[in-house]
């Protein structure tokens, strides 16, 4: 039997924002059909934990935990989307940063050159998955919530690994996926019930708060004389478990 590759640490952001008469909407990315790793499935910006954010995190993190996920969540969601979360209010050009972060340029490098600050207190540890669908390539991902920067840019995908942004109610993406407009993989699915039953931000940190932050990893039940993929009952979760012939896991 092939052992699992380690994890690669990553992060990612849950960007919400209020809409008058609606629940909440988040930022999604569908990714590029081409991609390894979920090809075609709407998720939240997020990517690889960097070693300048392990750097930046020991300048700027002061201890606080997953400093390095949460400089990455906000790097990436810069980089894939435009939108430039979790900066101390001022005027910043958000294109510019991303159009430098594309080119190759290091986070640390930009804050210097654009005079920014972080706000690392603006994001919220939500949940951590570590799945171990598959052998080749694994993600150990802390999710985090945060609210969108008053006068965000629009949002627009990078046409490297998403093809499209938009923003959406959670309760909205899984109807689309029931109904087969849209393709979600099962720690994301898990995360939209969840974040669906908030009417505000508030209501969505305040359930992270009443639920540490634990390594989720899916293992498969036989339940009622059918294999289902299961997570623990405790983490926060309204459904924990999902018929293993309907789990899509990348």
């Amino acid at each position: 039997m092939t052992s699992l590759s380690d994890p690669v640490p990553a992060a990612t952001l849950v960007l919400m924002k209020e809409v008058a008469g609606e629940r909440p909407h988040f930022l999604f990315m569908e990714r590029a059909a081409t991609m390894a790793f979920a090809a075609g499935a709407l998720v939240f910006p997020g990517g690889r934990v960097e070693e300048d954010d392990h750097l930046l995190a020991a300048r700027l993190g002061g201890g606080m935990d997953f400093a390095a996920a949460r400089i990455a969540a906000l790097r990436e969601t810069l980089e894939e989307t435009g939108v430039a979360a979790g900066l101390i209010s001022r005027p910043v050009d958000s294109a510019a940063l991303r159009a430098a972060l594309q080119e190759g340029a290091l986070l640390s490098q930009l804050i210097e050159r654009f005079d920014l600050e972080l706000d690392l207190s603006a994001l919220t540890p939500f949940a951590r998955w570590c799945p171990n669908f598959k052998e080749t390539r694994r993600f150990d991902t802390v999710f985090f919530l945060a609210e969108a920067p008053d006068g965000a840019a629009e949002a627009s995908a990078d046409r490297n690994e998403a093809v499209r942004t938009f923003w959406a109610p959670a309760q909205q993406v899984i109807d689309d996926a029931d109904a087969g407009r849209a393709h979600i993989i099962f720690p994301t699915r898990r995360n939209l019930e969840r974040l669906a039953r908030f009417a505000s931000i508030e209501e969505a940190r305040a359930d992270a708060i009443r639920h540490p932050v634990g390594k989720i990893t899916p293992w498969i039940e036989d339940r009622n004389g059918a294999p289902h993929l299961c997570i623990p009952d405790d983490m926060g979760y309204p459904v924990t478990a999902e018929p293993l012939e309907t789990a899509r896991r990348g």
